[in-house]
């Protein structure tokens, strides 16, 4: 009995994402930790002293940690395509990867008003299973169409036989 992906063992190409979305999370992560120390700095400052005014610096050191973090996450994503699924890779400390078998599938590509600024697409596998339902952030919009068309293609071409 044949299973599994035909004609593909061990090499993987497997692709990461691009390093806008990495530039995108970091320059909100900088914005809000930086709009949160200001006001927790001022706020403290005028209403208990001027020595309180430096807890604001515990926002900018939370924004600094923040900073490594989104880098770890950030090389941890990656997916790649197979001639039967699509694997879908990611996490830091626990590791998940996702299969997405090719066939009855609903694929979507979404941008928010902060992707597009940054020029950037989210790639969406509904799946008839819910716990099957993968999601690829931080693509370039063409990269997301041209794995938007490809899943569809294969998609149809897989439920065709059935």
């Amino acid at each position: 009995m044949d299973t599994g992906t035909k004609g593909e063992t061990g090499d993987l190409r497997w692709v990461g994402l691009p390093g806008g979305l990495l530039t995108m999370r970091r320059t909100l992560l900088a914005f809000w930790c930086g709009l949160l120390a200001v006001a927790t700095g001022v706020l403290l400052g005028l209403l208990v002293g001027p020595a309180w005014a430096a807890a604001g610096g515990f926002w900018l050191a939370a924004g600094v940690w923040g900073w490594v973090l989104l880098g770890r996450n950030w090389r941890s994503w990656r997916y790649a395509e197979r001639a039967d699924d699509l694997l879908i890779s990611r996490g830091v400390l626990w590791r998940e990867q996702t299969v997405v078998p090719y066939g009855r599938q609903l694929v979507e590509v979404t941008s928010g008003p902060v992707e597009r600024r940054f020029g950037l697409a989210s790639l969406q596998l509904h799946t008839a299973a819910a716990a099957t339902d993968a999601r690829i952030p931080g693509l370039v919009p063409a990269e997301a169409e041209r794995l938007r068309d490809r899943l569809a293609a294969l998609g149809e071409a897989r439920s065709a036989g059935l």
